[in-house]
């Protein structure tokens, strides 16, 4: 039985809740609409339901007390006293983080591995006698924690020699990176960027992309690639951990072709995606828990608190996208308490607000076309926060959406928005319901049944 939508009468309070959908989706062409849409693979659909990832930016720089290091540091500075993975994964575990990816190699050179590659590693450092791998122990530790491990092999190399002899180096990286990849087991993530500078011979490196992700390709089939041109996994387009609203799974493959692309149309490729787009690319939404993405004790009172870390949350894993936090070691090799402390805090919140789902009992009814429910919570309650779920295996189609409540009244409009994906989770202002109203105003295609979830203001 068809559920009528009534005209809709718009809350103003705060400005998110009446942006016009329509004019959101006004470029959307509609020669989409019952077109072939792309759908996730299963690794794609694994990572993105991960929703939470931690980063570990730890090297030479934590030693340096620098961002970049330029090539010329001495292995033997990297020293941590009491290196341990394990309280790194646990922090992550208890956190409710479910990934985590390690900088194996940073700009400078210096691998966290005993390469055969080059002697700029952990070989020529006194820490474990020089038969350390900080690679193997944090793999373990992943494993030991059941989350799933990811590595970051920096393209630029600002130490070795061979970088900028483009033939040479792009032997030398596919070697770094076939050891990574088939001496630590099954990998989750295989983290690039576009990083790109002189090398020490004066000359500027040219990539071999298709090589590289074939070789990850064949030796972790089951990985997925992250990079400004994914090919899997694309960058937001930003370093603040912000998804783009709009924000689409699929992409055009031809909008950003390689890691560091730049000129018109990249950092909106990047932000939107495209509706339109025929390869399904997810956003992965990065940004430290610090200023800086390395160890600096000067930060120690600038770590980003549960409240902000939660705001993160909205705006990436909120916005169909999925969260990667940097929280890096410190040059003991273990995670500040503070940044534990605001892990733990940000686990509260999230634990309290998205807890207890007011609609998880609810009496709902479809229309046969999925395009509107109505849902019955059976008694009055104040809601704050919404959580909208597409079954995105079936691809991501809704363009608009509209949420109305009433409490025995008239109707009323609590919030709008456009894209949905694999999760919307929105604030509005606190309002008091027994019935909510879920239309879909504008989709690509036929939709299916949208999950509703609602929380307490």
């Amino acid at each position: 039985m068809s559920v009528p939508v009534p005209p809709l009468t718009i809350i103003t309070r705060r400005s998110f809740v009446t942006t016009s959908a329509a004019a959101l989706t006004a470029m959307i062409p509609r020669a989409t609409l019952g077109a072939a849409r792309p759908r996730p693979t299963a690794p794609q659909l694994a990572w993105q339901r991960d929703e939470l990832a931690m980063f570990l930016h730890f090297g030479v720089n934590t030693f340096t007390d620098r961002e970049w290091g330029d090539g010329t540091e001495d292995p033997a500075i990297f020293a941590p006293a009491n290196l341990d993975p394990r309280q790194w994964a646990r922090t992550a575990r208890d956190a409710g983080f479910r990934a985590m990816i390690l900088t194996a190699k940073h700009h400078d050179g210096f691998c966290l591995w005993p390469t055969r590659t080059t002697t700029h590693s952990v070989k020529r450092s006194p820490w474990r006698g020089g038969h350390g791998d900080v690679v193997r122990e944090f793999v373990d530790a992943c494993r030991a924690e059941r989350l799933r491990p990811g590595l970051y092999l920096s393209p630029w190399d600002r130490n070795n020699p061979t970088y900028g002899d483009s033939p040479r180096y792009n032997n030398l990286y596919c070697d770094q990176l076939s050891e990574l990849l088939t001496n630590y087991g099954k990998l989750a993530e295989v983290w690039f960027d576009g990083a790109n500078g002189e090398g020490p011979n004066g000359k500027r490196q040219v990539y071999d992309w298709p090589r590289i992700w074939s070789l990850v390709r064949r030796l972790q089939p089951d990985a997925v690639m992250f990079s400004d041109a994914g090919p899997d996994v694309r960058w937001c387009g930003n370093e603040k951990g912000e998804a783009g609203d709009p924000n689409w799974s699929s992409v055009d493959p031809n909008a950003v072709t390689f890691p560091g692309a730049s000129g018109p149309g990249v950092t909106r490729a990047l932000l939107h995606g495209d509706p339109a787009g025929s390869a399904w690319r997810p956003a992965e939404a990065d940004t430290s828990i610090r200023p800086g993405w390395f160890y600096h004790a000067a930060e120690d009172d600038r770590v980003r608190t549960g409240d902000q870390l939660f705001d993160l949350y909205l705006s990436s894993v909120g916005r169909n996208s999925k969260l990667l936090l940097n929280v890096p070691p410190t040059r003991d090799g273990v995670l500040h308490d503070t940044d534990i402390a605001h892990l733990k805090e940000f686990q509260r919140l999230r634990s309290s607000l998205l807890g207890d789902d007011l609609a998880a009992n609810a009496r709902v009814t479809w229309q046969t076309d999925w395009r509107a429910a109505d849902i019955d919570l059976g008694r009055s309650v104040t809601i704050g926060v919404a959580r909208l779920e597409e079954d995105i295996a079936h691809g991501q189609v809704v363009s608009a959406y509209s949420l109305l409540g009433s409490d025995g009244g008239a109707w009323r409009a609590f919030l709008r928005g456009t894209t949905i994906g694999y999760a919307r989770i929105a604030r509005f202002e606190p309002t008091r319901v027994r019935r909510v109203r879920l239309t879909i105003d504008d989709a690509l295609a036929p939709p299916v049944k949208v999950v509703v979830r609602l929380y307490a203001a």
